[in-house]
């Protein structure tokens, strides 16, 4: 058995460096940015009014002064004379400043009789209620750098600068397969000695939590042939995971039908709890292009850690990132716990804070099967290997589950 470093380290290792690919700018939110994104314009493109009123010579202002007004412009419009010393022009939000204005004062302080305004407020600096052409961007402006993440407030960006195709890193595509003659779908009543497939839809779940194309390909029963035939279709995804038979069962047929399509293993079983049996390999495609293949353990809390500490960092480089994509923080124990065995344990926790103090609490975890118990944590509470006492109160490594 390796250790849990040493297998993210030969697994990194085999993840092939992205190509950028575009994708619309409508599709883009969660992607990685592949290129330094420049401005073609400058925003505000004119010197514009912040406010519904009058733009007007700050040196003019004073309470009760009376000022001419020559025109109103609206957003959308251009003014077409220039304000003078004693004349206004009427303009709304958004719209462009006039020539020798310097301010705008807010139709709030004002009173309107025909084609004169009368000023309410006693005076009003220059650049007041005015955004003066580039303040926010200027044209050739790096507004977004490579590696930065999507989200709906980069969108808005990347639309006023006419960015409407998008370079990204790509989306991995990850194909999951359930195994095992228990299984039966989720929309099924289980008969005797059968169980509902809940991995698969945990996995494909968690594929997309991270931003991976994710697919189930359904349930492999223990047949050879059968799962020969999913193996081969999931073997055309970047990303192939087979949870259940990697064990040591008679009826545990993955690392055979892998073999028998070419799949190389790179290791088999880590220092890991829940997770011992994982099982990495690659498979190499004529045209270059290569397959990451998982197989991991069949009870779910040994596939959820397995997933966030293997799979997740391997959709986090594919797609630019650093591959350090989870949350990891230290958290007072709540309790005392005690720690037994040979292996580093990742356990079922609930993560609170108090007064700017995290804390943690391991749950009444009864197994790797026990979702339950699982859909109670949000956290997994971690100790290292080795039969050890810990008090309530030290402070140990938290791995924090997305939510």
């Amino acid at each position: 058995m390796i250790s849990v470093e040493q297998a993210l380290a030969e697994i990194l290792a085999q993840v092939p460096n992205g190509r950028p690919t575009f994708c619309a700018l409508s599709d883009s939110v969660g992607r990685t940015l592949a290129e330094d994104i420049q401005s073609d314009i400058d925003s505000p493109p004119y010197d514009k009014s912040l406010v519904d009123g009058y733009a007007v010579i700050a040196a003019d202002i004073h309470s009760g002064v009376t000022l001419e007004v020559l025109e109103a412009v609206m957003a959308g419009e251009t003014p077409t004379q220039s304000v003078q010393p004693g004349t206004a022009i009427q303009v709304m939000t958004g719209a462009p400043l006039p020539p020798g204005a310097d301010a705008v004062v807010m139709v709030e302080q004002t009173t309107r009789d025909l084609e004169v305004v009368t000023i309410e407020q006693d005076s009003i600096q220059p650049e007041t209620n005015v955004m003066r052409q580039a303040t926010s961007l200027a044209q050739g402006e790096t507004i977004l750098t490579r590696g930065t993440i999507i989200r709906p407030i980069e969108v808005g960006i990347l639309a006023e600068i006419g960015c409407s195709s998008v370079p990204v890193f790509p989306q991995p595509k990850l194909a999951v397969i359930s195994t095992g003659d228990e299984l039966v779908d989720s929309s099924e009543v289980p008969q005797a000695g059968q169980i509902r497939n809940s991995n698969g839809p945990l996995l494909q779940a968690l594929g997309q939590e991270f931003g991976a194309k994710a697919q189930s390909l359904g349930i492999g029963v223990d047949d050879l042939k059968a799962l020969s035939d999913l193996v081969k279709s999931g073997l055309e995804a970047d990303i192939l995971i087979l949870s259940g038979g990697v064990s040591a069962g008679v009826r545990d047929l993955v690392p055979a039908v892998l073999n028998q399509h070419g799949v190389e293993q790179i290791f088999h079983k880590l220092k890991l709890k829940p997770g011992k049996p994982l099982w990495f390999g690659i498979h190499q495609h004529a045209e270059g292009r290569r397959t990451l293949v998982f197989g991991l353990p069949g009870n779910p809390v040994s596939s959820l850690v397995c997933f966030l500490l293997f799979v997740t960092p391997v959709i986090s480089l594919w797609q630019g990132g650093s591959g350090n994509c989870l949350r990891k923080t230290k958290a007072c124990l709540n309790s005392e716990f005690q720690q037994r065995g040979d292996r580093p344990t990742y356990f079922p926790a609930q993560l609170t804070e108090q007064d700017g103090t995290r804390y943690v609490t391991p749950l009444a975890w009864k197994g790797s099967a026990d979702q339950r118990t699982l859909s109670e944590a949000n956290a997994l509470a971690f100790f290292p290997a080795g039969n050890q006492r810990y008090p309530a109160g030290e402070e140990i490594t938290v791995l924090e589950i997305p939510s």
